[in-house]
């Protein structure tokens, strides 16, 4: 090709690439009108249409060479299914905003390892939306495990005895049911009553009494097989 020839090539290239970014500024704006612009909202379905599965598709494959109109796109297209999902899981409308920008936010340094075969662009989204979630339970759940009450006055030389403790109480409640291990850290850790965890959870309150019962039991018996005597703090009781 000569050099005329490459110059007005890439003078073509560059007119659609800012063609297809305009496309997806004026896309991303309806969406945002039709949202109204304020906060999440809870949005169960998927609009699946093929016309917007075509769009979508379109989409992704900008955003792959970094084009953020289209990263803006998926992001108001997504943004409040992801939200309802994850709100499912972290239980707290609060936190699963905060959740929901960390999915987006990690959006651009993920997206290349997207392959449409082997799965949809909107499972694979609820897929990352739910690691994020997951990893933010997580985070939130190692600080008041460390607030583990010593049956011994704390010292230097209890320090190594006071970190053993710790660590095989995390592992023993790491191997309870998740249930469990949520009403568990609720009840004794943080410190919430039976019907505040039952409201929370969005659960009945003896169905509460009867996880808190079961994992209690299942805790006491791990701590004992580790031969680690009970030191959660029982705040209330049960």
């Amino acid at each position: 090709m000569r050099p005329r020839e490459l110059e007005n090539s890439n003078g073509t290239t560059r007119r659609s690439e800012e063609t297809m970014t305009d496309t997806f500024r004026a896309r991303a704006d309806r969406l945002d009108t039709r949202r109204g612009g304020f906060g999440f909202q809870n949005k169960p379905a998927l609009e699946e249409s093929p016309a917007a599965l075509r769009q979508v598709a379109q989409a992704v494959a900008r955003a792959k060479e970094g084009d953020r109109e289209a990263v803006r796109f998926l992001y108001l297209q997504y943004a409040d299914n992801v939200y309802g999902y994850v709100r499912s899981i972290v239980r707290d409308e609060f936190e699963a905003e905060d959740v929901t920008q960390q999915v987006f936010a990690k959006l651009m340094t993920v997206i290349g390892k997207y392959q449409e075969r082997d799965v949809s662009f909107s499972a694979w989204i609820m897929r990352v939306a739910r690691n994020v979630a997951v990893d933010h339970l997580r985070r939130r759940r190692a600080i008041p495990c460390e607030e583990v009450r010593e049956l011994q006055p704390a010292g230097a030389e209890h320090e190594d005895a006071s970190r053993s403790r710790s660590m095989m109480l995390r592992d023993a409640l790491a191997a309870l049911p998740e249930e469990q291990r949520e009403v568990i850290v609720l009840r004794h850790l943080v410190g919430l009553s039976p019907g505040e965890i039952a409201g929370r959870l969005g659960r009945t309150e003896p169905s509460i009494h009867g996880l808190h019962h079961r994992g209690r039991g299942a805790l006491r018996t791990a701590l004992a097989e580790m031969q680690c005597g009970p030191t959660v703090a029982g705040r209330a009781a049960a």
